[in-house]
């Protein structure tokens, strides 16, 4: 009985090598684009906008783009990548105090962030994975005002900005990828891109 069970184990090991060996691909690098819903900096605007409005402030108009990202992993292992992640996003708005437009507002957000990524499940044509992220902002506001005579008023600043996406699925060939990610930070709740692996 003990035999037949070690047997039993070590075939049922086997496998699973050989199963894991065959669903990962040789490839080490990869890079990709991805396009993001609710990002950190969409919800900074928002609290200002909140503040502001206390003071008979009231914006209109507003747009946001992105967050646009560009992203790079190496995969020293095979469940784990290193690499960085470049967001960009973009916030423009009309501002009004006492029922007069003062101008158009608009901030630009850079952010470049170092990162981790887990490979749970490394298939040739399907994977799950998780990420994490964590570096810095530089925000740039400036205002366009309507005002005769006014100068264009701009301000920077630096805060510190990260990214935890909870669960990530990709899909497709062994060498490009579609995939969805779900989590919190400046990549958004939400996002979907393309990957590209080499």
């Amino acid at each position: 009985m003990k035999r037949t069970l070690l047997l039993a184990a070590v075939a049922l090991m086997t496998a699973a090598t050989v199963n894991a060996q065959e669903g990962y691909d040789d490839t080490k690098h990869e890079m990709a684009v991805t396009y993001g819903y609710l990002a950190n900096s969409q919800w900074i605007d928002v609290l200002e906008e909140i503040t502001t409005v206390m003071f008979g402030a009231k914006y209109e108009n507003e747009k946001y783009f992105g967050p646009l990202t560009a992203e790079y992993f190496y995969h020293a292992k095979n469940w784990l990548g290193v690499g960085g992640i470049f967001a960009y996003g973009r916030n423009t708005q009309d501002i009004y105090t006492a029922g007069t437009k003062d101008g158009k507002y608009t901030h630009n957000y850079f952010t470049l962030m170092p990162a981790v990524k887990f490979d749970w499940l490394r298939k040739k044509c399907f994977g799950m994975y998780s990420k994490l992220a964590v570096g810095a902002t530089l925000r740039t506001e400036s205002i366009d005002c309507d005002t005769p005579g006014a100068n264009t008023d701009t301000e920077s600043a630096v805060h510190v900005n990260w990214q935890a996406s909870l669960l990530g699925l990709e899909a497709g060939s062994p060498q490009v990828r579609g995939f969805v990610e779900f989590g919190f930070g400046e990549q958004g709740i939400a996002l979907i891109g393309v990957r590209y692996k080499f």
